[in-house]
C-alpha cells in the first residue's frame, strides 16, 4: 500500500515539473469568429465530398506525420480552409499540393502553421 501511494506521488511531482500547456491564444481566435473551425463545414454535399476526398488523401499519405494527418479540413462555400500544426514546411506543403489536387473546382486557403517543435508519432 505504502509503495503504491510513494508511486503516485512520485507520478505526480513528475507532471507538474512540466510545462503547462498554453493554447489561450490559439483559442482565444478561434472563438473570435475571425477563423474557420469545424463547427464551419458546410452542409452542401459538394462541400462535404471535397473535404472527404482531401482527408482521404491526407490520412493515405505515408509520408505525413500524425500531426500532419489530423490537420483541420474545412470546406464552405467552394473554399477549402487547412487549419492546424504540421511538423515541417514539407509537410505544410504536402498537405497544401494533396487539398489542391483533390479541391476540384474550390480554392484552397493554407493557414497552416510549422509547429516549433514537433511531436515524434508513429506513422
Amino acid at each position: 500500500m505504502v509503495a503504491l501511494a510513494a508511486s503516485a506521488i512520485a507520478q505526480q511531482s513528475t507532471k507538474s515539473t512540466s510545462a503547462p500547456a498554453d493554447n489561450t491564444a490559439k483559442n482565444q481566435r478561434d472563438r473570435s469568429g475571425e477563423t474557420k473551425t469545424s463547427g464551419d463545414q458546410s452542409e452542401n454535399s459538394e462541400d462535404i465530398k471535397t473535404t472527404a476526398a482531401i482527408r482521404r488523401a491526407v490520412v493515405a499519405d505515408g509520408s505525413l506525420s500524425m500531426t500532419a494527418k489530423n490537420v483541420k479540413i474545412i470546406t464552405a462555400n467552394g473554399v477549402v480552409t487547412l487549419r492546424g500544426p504540421v511538423d515541417s514546411d514539407a509537410e505544410r506543403t504536402k498537405v497544401a499540393q494533396l487539398a489542391a489536387k483533390n479541391a476540384g473546382k474550390a480554392k484552397v486557403d493554407n493557414q497552416l502553421d510549422v509547429s516549433a517543435s514537433p511531436v515524434k508519432a508513429k506513422k
